[in-house]
């Protein structure tokens, strides 16, 4: 048998030191930390796993509420634990997570300022205090506004055909003194919304709002001036398929002359699905062979993505009426643009909400990503033998995103079948379980900004 050599038990002194596998779990409510996937560190020798890798350490804080619901300054987690031990606090809300105190606490609060980076399809915010940063996240926006207001259309007309007789109905189409389209509305809705639930957490005295306006035919021309501005492209022709042609020189775009067809034909580069508009960036002279080898599937004229200035046209239209609104204070982006770089940080929105709020070297704390979603499906029931499709009308009592207890584990709720009586879950790992509605308890609702 070998003889085993002596083990050297002299590490040197400049090894990288490594964590072992068994970082303890933080104990917890029913919060969303059960949620979070628990990553552990690398066991490699040849990383130092003392050293923090990743910016600056996040803090995690839990928002407090007096008695009369007034918003405290924010604990750290353990002595959040330490007050509901003790049955002086109560939660009120998952996440972020919030306690409300049981007894009479003196109001002492800090001057607090929330920044906000508005935008089109997300919105940033970072609420700052001296020393400090209290709560920074980012919402995504709904964008499937305009397909379901044309869904709606689609049944309001299918519904009206159905009838006999409609009275004239020709005072319902006004437009008042600030309309917005739907859309827009929406939107500028949920930066309203996002701000009123912040101040019902944190005491914050003073919003600055990120504003700009957009020029958007300097955009497409920078070189535009005076006169230019009230002249476009399309001066001096009858209309957009007379402009497309000239513009083309009344070639066809795919096959370029090849076909010798000399019948042509405007054709939209994106389709109608896809929101294509008669703007003359988004259409393409093509000849009749090739526009209806097209449609065939047979020889398929190539999509492209066009910039259709939506998001500089929503800031330009609601940049006033959201700082009047909110009575604030507003900035602009090279401000907050040349204040990021000099502190060094990355383009995205919670940093430039970070920048907007007065951040310089405070603490940054726990990222909250919120994506907002409906609070009600109206869905189309198509498979019921023997009858014509239905809207669903019910309600039921648990929709998807809804955060429930079941089995002792926390899970989120995919949806419901059998008429409501029995619900599909998916818990932290991602395993889906069916079960009955009546084995879960719900925890909080998982619609709208914050749960």
């Amino acid at each position: 048998m070998q003889k085993l050599g002596g083990r050297d038990t002299y590490a040197p002194t400049d090894a990288p030191q490594v964590r072992g596998n068994c970082d303890s779990v933080i104990k917890h409510g029913q919060c969303d930390q059960v949620l979070r996937n628990l990553k552990t560190p690398s066991n490699s020798s040849g990383v130092d796993q003392l050293q923090h890798t990743g910016g600056p350490k996040a803090n995690v804080y839990a928002y407090v509420l007096n008695m009369d619901g007034q918003p405290l300054m924010p604990c750290k987690p353990a002595k959040a634990r330490h007050l509901l031990k003790e049955g002086k606090a109560e939660v009120i809300r998952c996440r972020p997570f919030t306690i409300r105190l049981l007894w009479d606490c003196e109001v002492n609060v800090q001057p607090i300022t929330l920044g906000i980076d508005s935008g089109y399809k997300n919105i940033g915010f970072s609420v700052m205090a001296e020393k400090a940063e209290l709560m920074s996240g980012e919402v995504e926006l709904r964008t499937d506004i305009p397909k379901k207001l044309e869904q709606r259309r689609q049944y309001r007309r299918n519904r009206r055909n159905r009838l006999w007789h409609r009275e004239p109905r020709f005072d319902n189409r006004g437009r008042g003194e600030g309309w917005l389209a739907p859309s827009i509305q929406h939107k500028f809705d949920s930066h309203i919304r996002l701000v009123e639930k912040i101040k019902q957490l944190l005491p914050v005295t003073k919003v600055i709002v990120e504003v700009a306006s957009f020029d958007i035919q300097k955009i497409k021309n920078p070189d535009i001036s005076g006169a230019e501005y009230q002249q476009g492209d399309r001066l001096g022709f009858w209309n957009v398929r007379e402009y497309i042609l000239h513009r083309d020189n009344h070639t066809c775009q795919h096959c370029k002359g090849k076909s010798k067809d000399k019948i042509l034909q405007v054709h939209h580069i994106n389709s109608k699905k896809e929101g294509a508009t008669n703007r003359p960036e988004e259409l393409l002279t093509v000849c009749k062979t090739c526009h209806d080898s097209h449609h065939e599937g047979i020889n398929v004229i190539s999509e492209k993505e066009i910039h259709r200035f939506k998001p500089e046209t929503f800031m330009t239209t609601v940049r006033w009426k959201l700082v009047n609104t909110l009575d604030c204070k507003h900035t602009y982006g090279h401000i907050t643009k040349s204040n990021r770089i000099k502190r060094g940080l990355e383009k995205s929105h919670v940093n430039d909400a970070f920048i907007i709020a007065g951040g310089t070297i405070q603490e940054r704390c726990e990222l909250y990503v919120i994506k907002q979603v409906r609070r009600n499906n109206r869905c189309l029931q198509k498979n019921r033998k023997g009858f014509k499709p239905s809207i669903r009308r019910q309600r039921y009592s648990l929709q998807p995103n809804d955060l429930v207890k079941y089995d002792k584990k926390v899970c989120r709720v995919k949806g419901v079948f059998s008429y409501g009586k029995w619900v599909r879950l998916v818990d932290s790992i991602g395993n889906i379980v069916n079960s009955n509605i009546k084995n879960v308890e719900l925890i909080c609702y998982g619609k709208g900004i914050f749960e």
